[in-house]
């Protein structure tokens, strides 16, 4: 099983960790290279014994590209932050998350095989009264407040505008 890598210490949110530019915001957001999201998940695919199902990238104003992988278990919804190399998990696709995630699958390690990281369920559900937030600005916190997100998840992959 892939261990979340910041088990037991604070996730700080770095820039671009909400996706959400705010008035005064200079230059871009970093980016997450989608040919090694989409590498590694065909890597996953083939380590599950199965197929990729639908890739779709990220599209404003979404944070995060979303794929599947299909075995014998099912679709289990595959997600990758747009701006940082955080993975995550889900049983639907859907616009936004915030406790809806699934503990990583057996096959996740080809995520932190290609270099990402694999966020696990404990981690994403995380109340955002437990995550150093000191970079947010102010605006992102408006975002957070008039969405309610309560958790580290819900402020990661969101679609907010």
């Amino acid at each position: 099983m892939v261990k979340d890598t910041n088990e037991g210490e604070d996730f700080p949110l770095p820039r671009g960790a909400t996706g959400f530019l705010g008035p005064g915001d200079t230059g871009p957001l970093p980016a997450t290279d989608p040919r090694t999201f989409r590498a590694a998940l065909y890597t996953a695919a083939r380590v599950a014994g199965g197929a990729v199902g639908e890739v779709e990238e990220r599209a404003y104003p979404r944070t995060f590209h979303t794929a599947s992988v299909l075995d014998r278990a099912g679709e289990t919804v595959v997600l990758c932050h747009a701006h940082h190399p955080w993975i995550a998990f889900a049983a639907e696709r859907r616009d936004w998350y915030d406790e809806e995630f699934l503990a990583p699958p057996p096959w996740a390690h080809a995520f932190t095989d290609a270099g990402l990281t694999v966020l696990d369920r404990e981690r994403l559900t995380t109340p955002l009264s437990a995550v150093d937030t000191s970079s947010l600005t102010r605006a992102e916190w408006r975002q957070v407040r008039l969405y309610g997100l309560t958790t580290l998840g819900g402020v990661l992959f969101n679609a907010w505008d």
